[in-house]
């Protein structure tokens, strides 16, 4: 929901996409704030041989902000991911989830893409009979509905085996639609909600291969449409990013996740600005192009202190600029360096050879890969203890 560097931000002042941008905005605003009308999952059994939700914390790896609800685990969050093992023949995937889009991958290969499954159970079967890894990773980001995972099922004569451990090195990103994989499997600029929905891929976003890359468990908490300060296109005034940060459940209003102590990420990286500058500042919104600057300016601060106070000292916290607001990131990691804290760096998000063809000018599949590359070529000299 907003543009990178600057040729793009002119071609992104046409109405039409503004006003396609803007009605996304709006209603995953609406929905977070309950006013949107798809209802939440039920934390119900989702058929037989569910495992109870000890057994599917017990059966699968997972770093993504989850909550035990009985007999499943529920989650808001793009990208969330569980990762299993088991002998047999196939295996069955439980979900109950009529919004969002799945990848099952067997053995590190995507055995099959799941469009809104509902509530069921999904065979995949016909596999060698020997052990296998599972995986199965949330596509896109649906914000007016609750997702839950109720563990997986062995074929008959096969087993759910020990879940795989967690990895040492663990990376959050913080950030908009660009974070999310908005529309990056779109062949066409021109989407309609429907095709970003099936076009949004949160496994192939620069964070999800950037951590890959990198061997880390990851999450990304990152939400469409929303600002530090301002949302696109002033959008919604009443909320921002800041607002859902510290959810589970993003549709919940006063959840709060609890981290299990298992989440202690050694690397936190924050990519937000894009929908606060992006679109100029509407008559009645109340701002000059100089006071949101400098709102932003102190937002970003407060929430890399609140950072700072959730992980401690030793957490590095890379801060991206890009586009219309790099100088204003800049400007926060150097005043957070002059109160002492000298690990937040900065990182200039560099916008050559990308080509900006997901849905309404988002990175593409192909973009995605190369900040990927980037990024991972910034972190790895950074002088990170992992």
């Amino acid at each position: 929901m907003k543009a990178m560097d600057t040729p793009f931000t002119a071609r992104r002042k046409r109405r039409s996409r503004t006003e396609a941008l803007l009605a996304v905005t709006v209603l995953v605003v609406a929905s977070l704030t309950g006013v949107g009308t798809a209802g939440t999952a039920q934390a119900t059994p989702v058929g037989p041989g569910t495992p109870s939700a000890t057994g599917v914390l017990a059966q699968v790896h997972t770093a993504g902000r989850v909550k035990d609800a009985g007999n499943t685990v529920q989650y808001s969050w793009p990208g969330v991911y569980f990762e299993g093992a088991f002998r047999g023949t196939g295996v069955g995937i439980v979900l109950n989830d009529a919004a969002a889009d799945y990848d099952v991958q067997i053995d590190g290969v995507t055995a099959a893409t799941l469009v809104t499954p509902g509530r069921t159970t999904h065979w995949i079967n016909g596999l060698r009979d020997r052990a296998h890894t599972v995986r199965v990773v949330k596509r896109n980001d649906s914000t007016w509905e609750t997702s839950e995972f109720g563990g997986l099922v062995a074929a008959p004569g096969g087993a759910v085996l020990s879940r795989p451990g967690a990895r040492h090195r663990q990376i959050e990103f913080i950030g908009d639609s660009n974070t999310v994989g908005y529309g990056n499997l779109s062949t066409s600029r021109d989407c309609t909600w429907d095709q970003i929905r099936r076009s949004t891929n949160a496994d192939v976003s620069y964070g999800a291969l950037a951590a890959r890359k990198l061997n880390a468990d990851y999450q990304l908490n990152a939400i469409s449409g929303l600002g530090m300060v301002r949302n696109y296109n002033g959008g919604s005034p009443d909320v921002t990013y800041r607002t859902f940060y510290d959810r589970a459940l993003l549709n919940t209003p006063g959840d709060v996740w609890q981290n299990p102590g298992t989440w202690r990420p050694q690397l936190v990286v924050v990519n937000l600005g894009t929908n606060d500058f992006s679109t100029a500042v509407n008559p009645g919104e109340p701002w000059t192009p100089d006071t949101l600057a400098a709102a932003y300016r102190t937002a970003y601060g407060e929430f890399l202190q609140k950072l700072r106070a959730r992980y401690g000292a030793a957490t590095t916290f890379v801060a991206v600029g890009h586009g219309q607001f790099a100088d204003h990131v800049q400007q926060v990691v150097r005043a957070r360096a002059d109160a002492g804290d000298n690990k937040v760096r900065y990182w200039y998000l560099d916008g050559s050879g990308l080509d900006f063809s997901g849905c309404h000018w988002h990175y593409s599949a192909h973009d995605d890969r190369l900040i990927a590359d980037r990024l991972t070529s910034f972190v790895a000299g950074l002088p990170l203890r992992w």
